[in-house]
Formats: C-alpha cells, structure tokens, sequence
C-alpha cells in the first residue's frame, strides 16, 4: 500500500484535495487525488466523484472523478500495535453538560415534541507523534468490516474515521441500506441481550426508513433485526432493500434518507431542531454522509455506495476533534448514556 500512502503524504504536502478509503470486507484501498485545489460542490446528484456531506446538509463537497487520478492497491493486513484498552478520559464539566443535554432531551420526549433524538458531544485529545498513515491502517485492521476512510480538503480540514453505518447503496435502479441503532460494549464469554430501549430505538429507524422508502420505492424487502459488532461495540441491524421507480433521482432518495434517526431522531425536522439548538457545538461532518456517487472504484461495481459518517475524528494541528453520540428516548438514564459516550471515545483512541 506504500504507493498509495505516499501519494496522500505528497498531495497533503502540496495542500491538494485527496480521500483513501477502504469498503467494507473488500480486499482494496482506493484513493481519489484532486488535480487542483478546487472546492467542488454537489448541485443535483448526477455528478460523479467521492463526496463528503454535512450533518445540516448545508455543505456538500465532491472530489470529482474528471479532476483526479484514482489509484486503487490491495490491501496489506499488517499486525499493528494496537492497545486492547484505553483509560478514560473523564471530564467532570463535560460529563455534567452532556448529563444535562440528555436530561433535556428526556424532557422534550415526556413533552411529546419528538420520540427520539440523538444527542453527541466533542472531545479534545492533545496529539503527540501522530502520523495519519499509521492511524489509517490501524481503522482498517481494527473494522475490516466498517467504511474505513481519510479524508483531506484545504478548504474543509483533515477528517478520518471507520462507520459500521450503510446510508444507501445503488446498482442500477436496485437499492439497499439499513437501519442501525442500540450500543452495547463487548463482554467476554457473556450473551449479547437487548433491553426494551434499545430494541425501541431500532424499531423507530426501522419504520422511519421503511416508511420514506415506500414513497419511491417497489418490492420493498425488510430483514429481522439482529446482532451486529463493529470492533468492540454491539449493534442491532435490520437490512432493507428494494427496487426504486424509475421517476426517482438520487437526490429525491438522499435527502429522503439523510439524516436518518439513528444519528438525528424521530420524527426529523423536530429531533433536529432540538440538536441544532440545544448541543452548543456546531457537528459540520460529524453524522454526515460519504461515499462514491454514481462511479464504481472499488471491485463490486455499485454505482453509489454511501456511509454516514461515524465513529469519526477531525485532525488539527496539535490535536484531535472525536466526536460520539447516544439515541436518546424515553428510558433512557442520563448516567447510562454518559456512559455508552465513553465507551464510543475509548474505541476511536485506540489509534492514537
């Protein structure tokens, strides 16, 4: 893979726009290298390229396939030293604002304004010898079965990160994607068991998926929800396929999806309100969507292949942006999703 990370250290020295990334259980690492600095914008989806989207959806950038050159290498699984734990970093200022944001989440559902909403905060990590290639081969030994990507813009900031979350993928007019939600950590030698919470977080991704999709879609397929891990984490997952009309366009389909409730709540506009208004930071990628639009780069030729953007962190200069989230709803206990935070920011510094 030397060529490839060597191309992304020169174009990041030269200040030029690139993105390597990794599909999930697939045996190559691609990478798009802009030929110029250009911010190019998504207008109507019928562009071709990488593009990386906002959580508001007020910014979406393409790194077109006409201004790059596309290499693509197979993928070394090398042993790398990565811790099996990390401390916690527990921030008691921190940990009271987000008790409180939950709190107040809790309290617009009993007000009947929403049923779910997702709450996140941001962590700052102080960095010392960090090296981005290392970081990147680290995510994809850790989650060869997640969205592993870095992502470089002058214009945008360095962003890096491994999704377990599928937001849509498109070959022709077939479609699939689906429904994520529930967190539990990883114990050993226990059976992995759902509360009532949890399996009524996913039911509402579920049905709200489900329901957006019948507007534009045929033979719509529904799985039963089951057990998934994304590295150390446990997840419940409900696959969702289907045929869509052919009077549908992929912008119509995109925006119908984004943001889904398992990163912004149910029902939307309300749930993003509250998150707009009520997390005092601002998420800009965080909870976004990425991924290749109408062009096939890696070997199983879909046409669009999009992830939302978790597990994710921002790069700056001397240190690191991780950002976590919880699905709030009625039962859920400020204390307990203090927790699940934590656990989130303790899987992403493993590679730090």
């Amino acid at each position: 893979m030397k060529i490839i990370f060597d191309k992304a250290a020169n174009h990041l020295k030269q200040n030029l726009p690139f993105v390597i990334y990794k599909n999930p259980n697939e045996a190559n690492v691609v990478g798009l290298f802009q030929k110029n600095d250009t911010l190019f914008l998504v207008n109507d989806f019928t562009e071709k390229g990488f593009v990386f989207a906002s959580f508001d959806g007020n910014q979406t950038v393409l790194i077109p396939k006409n201004q790059s050159e596309i290499v693509k290498v197979a993928w070394d699984k090398n042993k790398l030293d990565i811790p099996e734990k990390v401390a916690a970093l527990a921030n008691e200022l921190d940990k009271n604002n987000f008790k409180n944001l939950v709190a107040k989440g809790i309290q617009a559902i009993e007000n009947h304004e929403f049923k779910k909403v997702v709450l996140s905060r941001k962590e700052t990590v102080e960095l010392v010898n960090f090296d981005l290639v290392s970081a990147f081969e680290k995510l994809t030994q850790l989650y060869p079965s997640a969205f592993v990507y870095c992502f470089f813009h002058p214009k945008v900031g360095i962003w890096l990160g491994a999704t377990p979350e599928q937001l849509l993928r498109v070959k022709n007019n077939s479609f699939e994607t689906i429904a994520l939600a529930g967190t539990q950590k990883e114990e050993v030698s226990k059976e992995v068991i759902w509360k009532i919470k949890e399996k009524e977080e996913q039911q509402f991704v579920t049905d709200y998926i489900v329901a957006k999709l019948q507007k534009v879609a045929s033979e719509l397929s529904v799985s039963k929800p089951y057990s998934i891990k994304a590295g150390s984490i446990w997840h419940i997952k409900t696959d969702i396929s289907g045929i869509f009309n052919s009077e549908s366009s992929m912008q119509e389909i995109v925006h119908l999806l984004h943001p889904t409730p398992a990163v912004c709540g149910f029902p939307k506009e309300k749930s993003k309100f509250f998150i707009l208004e009520n997390e005092n930071y601002k998420r800009t990628f965080y909870t976004g969507y990425l991924g290749e639009l109408n062009s096939s780069f890696a070997e199983d030729n879909a046409n669009t292949n999009l992830f939302v953007n978790l597990r994710c962190m921002e790069i700056c200069d001397s240190h690191v942006h991780l950002y976590m989230g919880c699905g709030i709803t009625k039962d859920s206990i400020p204390q307990k999703e203090w927790e699940e935070s934590i656990n989130k920011s303790a899987t992403m510094r493993k590679i730090l």
